[in-house]
């Protein structure tokens, strides 16, 4: 594994959709050359079409649009949205599409999780915020506690990287055969914005298979004050729990951040197993019960930290498409501390180390069988026959008589999805899904 790190940028923590999507519009709307956006859910809410409004606008004005969705995760549209992108040249696609079997989903696994936009080559936008307005305060009790970071500065090209590498992997006969006039996107030099050092790290099923758990070990392992980690969904490999509980033992202040308020309750209780294996060696773990957390954020000592779409668990570590940023940045290690600090006083419940160390047999028994059910499930299902993910652009016009506002399936407005992708380039090869190790 070789990881990239670029000195001079310049990065910003926004938390929630109140900092990220303004944020996210302003820079669409000033666009002059290109925007990718790539997202696991775009829901049709005002969230999701304010995000349209914005790409369709950047597209009218001459900017070469790409937005990528996940086939499971943004599972239709109406005609009404998918026709403002399509007449304002916005190139739409969709990471998987499958028809539902028996009426159930079957895309489950590999799937697009990475939450990405890439603004001119020079700002892009990294975390785990959806374009869904679940991720505003006003949504109510259900709104999602979450981060994204935005970065400017010479990182920005290997994002930018990464997001073109997965439109290649789409077959060129669904591609223009050339660039419309005046709409190729320049490369950007490489321009100092800041003091941060930055590396951006992906996760797939070929070269990149444990990138992102492995960068968690390092820091962890080199710790030497604290670590504190926000994680919505953690139940992660034993090397990584036994790095925790070995940081604990040598007097490293080991925080973690847990979801308190579960959306996935069998989830939730696999994780609470844990419990018994990493409070007695002096972690502390606070539950966030305020509202459902999604976050996906971590510091070690004063000067690492990263912010991505990777949870600590089995579908983000082994299957699906995931991307962090890690950044060498004292000054916006202290702010993300300061501020998890704030969140674990003020929001989050300890756990009550007494409680979990109690209570009979039955209980620690259950959750060992349920966390290692869990975490080996994702494997077990790698080995079965499976197909590789595919990119299917959205191009096929809708009936001129669909009632307005009937919810149309991607899969029945994309390009032939079961075509096969033709040989795709290393670097998108591993994107596409072509070659198959580990799950």
């Amino acid at each position: 594994m070789r990881t990239a790190w670029h000195e001079g940028n310049r990065v910003r923590l926004l938390e929630n959709g109140e900092a990220f999507f303004p944020r996210v519009f302003e820079a669409i709307r000033a666009a002059k050359h290109e925007v990718l956006v790539e997202t696991f859910i775009l829901f049709e809410d005002a969230v999701g079409e304010g995000l349209r409004d914005a790409l369709a606008q950047a597209g009218r004005a001459g900017v070469a649009v790409d937005l990528t969705v996940d086939g499971y995760g943004s599972p239709q549209f109406s005609p009404a949205f998918l026709a403002v992108l399509r007449e304002a040249g916005v190139r739409m696609r969709v990471f998987d599409p499958r028809r539902p079997l028996l009426g159930l989903r079957t895309n489950l696994f590999r799937r697009l999780h990475r939450k990405i936009v890439v603004v001119d080559g020079e700002r892009a936008f990294v975390g785990g915020i959806n374009f869904s307005a679940d991720h505003l305060a006003d949504f109510g009790p259900q709104a999602k506690q979450d981060y994204s970071i935005e970065i400017e500065g010479p990182a920005v090209a290997d994002i930018r990287r990464a997001g073109r590498a997965l439109i290649d992997a789409a077959p060129r006969r669904w591609r223009r055969s050339a660039p419309m006039p005046g709409r190729r996107p320049p490369d950007p030099a490489p321009v100092a914005r800041g003091p941060a050092r930055v590396a951006f790290v992906t996760r797939d099923n070929t070269e990149h298979t444990d990138d992102i758990e492995h960068h968690y070990r390092l820091a962890i392992r080199a710790a030497r004050r604290r670590i504190v980690i926000a994680n919505a969904y953690f139940l992660p490999g034993y090397r990584l729990l036994k790095a925790l509980r070995d940081a604990a033992r040598r007097g490293v202040d080991v925080l973690l951040i847990l979801q308190g308020h579960p959306d996935m309750p069998m989830v939730t209780a696999a994780t609470r197993s844990l419990y018994r294996y990493l409070i007695p060696a002096g972690v502390r773990i606070v539950e966030y019960c305020r509202r459902p957390f999604h976050g996906k954020v971590a510091l070690v000592d004063d000067g690492w930290a990263t912010v991505g779409s990777s949870n600590l668990d089995p579908l983000s570590l082994w299957m699906n498409l995931e991307a962090n940023v890690l950044v060498h940045d004292t000054a916006f290690t202290a702010g993300l501390h300061a501020h998890l600090e704030r969140l674990a006083r003020e929001e989050c419940t300890p756990v009550d180390a007494a409680g979990w160390l109690q209570g009979g047999v039955l209980r620690p028994v259950f959750g060992v069988v349920l966390f290692h059910l869990l975490r080996h499930f994702p494997r077990l299902a790698g080995l079965l026959p499976a197909h590789a993910p595919r990119i299917s652009e959205v191009r096929a016009a809708v009936p001129d008589d669909m009632p307005a506002g009937t919810p149309v399936p991607v899969f029945d407005v994309t390009a032939d999805a079961a075509a096969p992708a033709e040989p795709a380039r290393p670097e998108t090869r591993e994107l596409a899904g072509g070659k198959r190790r580990r799950a």
